[in-house]
């Protein structure tokens, strides 16, 4: 059920909603939605057709979510992200030399005497 667990959290994420949100359309407890996400609690055919159709999906959807997850757009999606983390680690690569160009430049205006 742990798997079960986490393919809601992903689609919980993907919609951008908490487990206050979830718990409350589900009509639980936090703590009761937290234990379904966390595998801890087995889930019951009803249940699992009130969480699939929240996120308006059929229960084999569900069930086979990470399958889902290997789609063409969401590889392209994932490609796009990764170029976008790659364009910040240069920007932050960037300036860190600058960070260093300055304090260099500053210890070399200390050295000069006056």
């Amino acid at each position: 059920m742990k798997s079960f667990g986490h393919k809601i959290r992903m689609l919980r994420h993907q919609h951008s909603w908490s487990q206050e949100q979830m718990a409350r359309q589900l009509d639980i407890s936090i703590p009761a939605f937290s234990k379904i996400e966390t595998g801890v609690t087995d889930v019951s055919l009803s249940r699992m057709e009130q969480i699939a159709s929240l996120f308006d999906i059929s229960i084999v959807k569900l069930l086979a979510y990470d399958e889902i997850m290997d789609t063409p757009a969401r590889q392209a999606e994932l490609a796009g992200l990764l170029e976008k983390l790659r364009e910040r680690e240069n920007e932050v690569m960037n300036l860190q030399r600058k960070v260093i160009q300055l304090f260099e430049a500053l210890k070399k205006e200390r050295q000069v005497p006056a």
